[in-house]
């Protein structure tokens, strides 16, 4: 299961996410930022990941295109949570791309 919570005020938006980032989930989390992507603006992204325990490749790849887009701040909290920041951030052809 995937918790996703949007906050946001006049500078920043955050999109706190809990639990794994995988399939149906991961899914969600992609038509979550397609409706809140407009309302980005001149604002700043944040994805909080410090509440992430698993991303499969699909997840990895919804938070991929994300940052791409963004260039949004990742917030971290653990080694694992890191290493995802990481992986997303990852611009070179041989990505691992591989689940986390």
């Amino acid at each position: 299961m995937l918790r996703i919570t949007v906050e946001e005020n006049a500078k920043t938006i955050v999109m706190k996410l809990e639990g794994r980032i995988t399939g149906p989930w991961a899914a969600e989390l992609g038509r979550l930022w397609e409706q809140t992507s407009p309302a980005l603006a001149n604002r700043k992204l944040s994805l909080d990941l410090r509440g992430t325990t698993y991303a499969d490749t699909c997840g990895i790849r919804e938070l991929k295109d994300i940052y791409s887009q963004t260039e949004a701040e990742i917030l971290t909290g653990t080694p694992w949570t890191q290493y995802l920041a990481d992986e997303v951030k990852r611009k070179d052809a041989d990505s691992k791309d591989e689940e986390v």
